[in-house]
């Protein structure tokens, strides 16, 4: 059933996607409650509620599901037990099962492999035996991955024809946890395709975005994306292969890699709103996040028409210092969110340069 004006939803996890999707909210009419233990997060600046538990207290989790009248959540790495707890108790957008799919790379790429869509090769590793033996199918190259958490570039080696000693302290130095190896791919480019489904199946997906990394974090993303519009229909069509079979429900991220060939290849999906598309909330009348609350909170999907080009640049670290100064020139959104502790490789907020489309 539709929420109305003044329902609460509630979200677990404070952290800058929580805030934007609050704000956005706000707009539309609807309270948020964030279930977060840092008393300081950016999204209680902003939020109507704020409860300080644990992501896995049961007692905090049953006072979110007593006040919320839907709940979603920011960030991936939820412990299912606690989003089947609340799915007991409420209503949870989106389900449990993409929550258990995505938190583990083995899982998630037999998941997608399943369904017929490609992906780069890989290979679990459990020993180093496994690990050399997937090198050499690989003709030496590689990405060794923890099967679990490890984000912006972190929890992760690469192997790129090293010796079998270079190898063996490679793998010793990455510590006794489960994960995989991927084939290094050769690519023109990624992109990600931010979508969104509501109850009823309906699916809506923003124009693709290329994406460029440094050191594993996301430093740009350009829209149009420079790839055909045939790469870019494919890449939603795989996109909504994925959300259909997952009975999804909110805003998804899938990145992809484009080969040189114009071949496409998930790299990886992200069961929430997603970095790459924050360009939306400048270019386009409805943005990835207000398109969230509208599914979860079983409201029509709005029009998400891109109105003008655009470069979103991620603001890392230090960089913060004297950005809300800077002369930027032409038109622009600087979104900055709230942190109040400044490290390296920590996401401070982004800067959306926009161009007339052409």
């Amino acid at each position: 059933m539709a929420l109305k004006p003044g329902s609460t939803i509630g979200i677990i996890g404070g952290g800058q996607l929580a805030r934007m999707l609050a704000m956005a909210a706000a707009r539309l009419g609807l309270r948020i409650a964030v279930l977060e233990p840092d008393k300081n997060c950016p999204a209680a600046q902003v939020a109507n509620d704020h409860l300080i538990y644990n992501y896995d207290d049961e007692a905090g989790l049953a006072a979110l599901a007593e006040i919320a009248d839907v709940i979603t959540y920011e960030f991936e790495n939820v412990p299912v037990g606690s989003a089947k707890f609340l799915e007991q108790r409420s209503t949870l957008y989106p389900p449990s099962k993409a929550l258990e799919i995505s938190q583990d790379r083995l899982v998630e790429k037999d998941f997608i492999n399943g369904l017929g869509i490609a992906t780069a090769g890989y290979f679990d590793i459990e020993n180093l035996q496994d690990l050399n033996s997937a090198l050499e199918k690989f003709g030496g190259g590689g990405i060794l991955k923890t099967r679990r958490l490890g984000y912006d570039g972190k929890g992760q080696v690469r192997f790129d024809n090293d010796d079998l000693a270079l190898i063996e302290q490679k793998f010793r130095a990455f510590g006794s946890v489960p994960a995989i190896v991927e084939e290094l791919v050769s690519f023109e480019r990624e992109i990600s395709v931010i979508a969104s489904r509501d109850v009823a199946g309906n699916f809506s997906a923003f124009d693709p975005a290329w994406n460029t990394h440094r050191d594993g974090i996301l430093r740009q993303s350009v829209v149009p994306s420079g790839v055909s519009e045939n790469v870019e229909a494919k890449a939603c069509a795989i996109a909504q292969k994925i959300m259909d079979e997952l009975s999804y429900v909110g805003v998804m991220g899938t990145e992809f890699f484009v080969t040189e060939e114009q071949q496409l290849l998930v790299n990886e999906i992200a069961p929430r709103v997603h970095n790459s598309g924050h360009w939306t909330e400048a270019a386009c009348t409805v943005s990835q996040f207000e398109q969230h609350i509208r599914a979860i909170a079983e409201w029509p999907l709005g029009d998400n028409a891109r109105h003008s080009n655009c470069t979103m640049e991620n603001i890392i670290g230090n960089e913060v210092d004297g950005v809300e100064l800077a002369p930027f020139e032409g038109a622009h959104l600087l979104h900055l969110y709230g942190k109040n502790d400044v490290r390296a490789g920590r996401k401070m907020g982004h800067l959306t340069r926009l161009s007339p489309k052409r």
